[in-house]
């Protein structure tokens, strides 16, 4: 928690100086300035703000085994992989090991 703070603390600072350099180059008013600036901030922070809060379980969790059956070429293996958990939900129960070349 503390890395995904101290990121936002990062990406906070770097957005002053889009609003800064838009009051200063656009030429339309304290009000138009300020609504482009948070437009141009938002195009560009979306995504790093996305980045930056993205859930642990973007990622799948992986269950290892050893001396398994490949479910892709059926060969005996030292060590297969599955599918534990992706993105909150639980894998199928048909979810068989598979070799590093299947994978």
């Amino acid at each position: 928690m503390a890395k995904r703070y101290i990121l936002y603390l990062i990406r906070w600072q770097l957005s002053t100086p889009i609003l800064a350099l838009s009051m200063m180059y656009f030429h339309f008013g304290v009000t138009w300035n300020t609504i482009l600036a948070n437009l141009i901030g938002g195009l560009i922070f979306f995504w790093v703000d996305r980045y930056i809060f993205r859930s642990k379980n973007d990622f799948p969790l992986l269950e290892v085994a050893t001396d398994v059956t490949c479910e892709g070429c059926n060969l005996t293996v030292k060590r297969g992989y599955r599918a534990a958990q992706m993105q909150s939900s639980a894998r199928p129960t048909s979810a068989g090991f598979r070799c590093e070349a299947c994978s």
